[in-house]
């Protein structure tokens, strides 16, 4: 009688989890990389590492990305910088910035602050075409699965501002479609099609994703907190497309760099504003 009583309980139990609303948290560390040649020789090894240095905190975040099994918003962790130690004000997330993603209304909404003005980037949402696997490992607790992909990268390059120009690159070649390979660990022991930065469509939450310069990799995941998580859409902002935000920010980055270029390829030009 007592087995058939703890069996009870225990299908119960798994009956109403089933029934619960599945969110969560999900803490992620990312690291960038810099391509330090798009300066030339007119660095040294010494100036190179110097401004390495002092961009740690522009190419090492934190994020968290709460979600739930239809929203998901992605956002930086907000920290205190030390003096001094602060990269470039072009291109910086002030911890504002998230964002948001809706499977049931497939819709994209990226927040960010640029050149001291508010944005709201909405895009509608295509489903991703990954390439699964069946290579696995382990992160943590989770067995993950290997899926890829290749797509156009339309976000901003900011490094261009400052780096010379490679004189064997054509025009034509410059306005070619910039692609990236993917690669994403996924756990399907965790039901959402949720993921960090832009990414999302995979039958399991991503885990650990590589894409251009950058790895993000998961540190910590709570699952069905006991207070429950209300993820909110944003909505202050200049709502614009992708190809407009790209187009408004692309003049300022121009005029950035003839800034730049006019002082001798000096750190010191003022921060853009509008």
């Amino acid at each position: 009688m007592k087995s058939i009583t703890i069996l009870f309980l225990a299908f119960f139990s798994i009956a109403t989890f089933a029934q619960k609303d599945f969110q969560g948290k999900a803490m992620y560390m990312s690291k960038t990389t810099m391509d330090m040649s798009r300066f030339g020789n007119e660095m040294t090894e010494v100036q190179k590492q110097q401004m390495m240095n002092r961009m740690k905190s522009f190419l090492e975040k934190t994020y968290t990305l709460t979600f739930t099994k239809t929203e998901s918003s992605f956002k930086e962790d907000v920290k205190l910088e030390t003096p001094g130690t602060n990269g470039p004000m072009w291109g910086r997330s002030n911890g504002q910035g998230s964002i948001y993603k809706s499977l049931k209304d497939k819709e994209m909404i990226e927040d960010v602050e640029m050149f001291s003005k508010r944005f709201l980037i909405v895009e509608k949402m295509e489903q991703p075409q990954w390439q699964l696997t069946s290579e696995t490992k382990q992160i943590g607790n989770y067995t993950v699965y290997k899926a890829t992909m290749t797509i156009e990268d339309k976000t901003i390059d900011f490094g261009s501002i400052f780096g010379r120009r490679n004189n064997n690159q054509t025009d034509d070649k410059k306005d070619e479609p910039k692609m990236i390979d993917v690669v994403a660990w996924y756990s399907p022991q965790i039901p959402v099609s949720a993921g960090p930065d832009r990414y999302w469509g995979l039958p399991g939450l991503i885990l650990e994703l590589n894409f251009g310069r950058t790895t993000m990799l998961c540190t910590e995941i709570v699952l069905n907190p006991e207070q429950k998580i209300e993820i909110q859409k944003p909505n202050k902002g200049d709502k614009v497309e992708r190809e407009e935000y790209n187009k408004i920010i692309k003049e300022k980055t121009d005029e950035l760099k003839e800034r730049f270029q006019g002082r001798g390829n000096g750190m010191g030009g003022g921060r853009g504003r509008f």
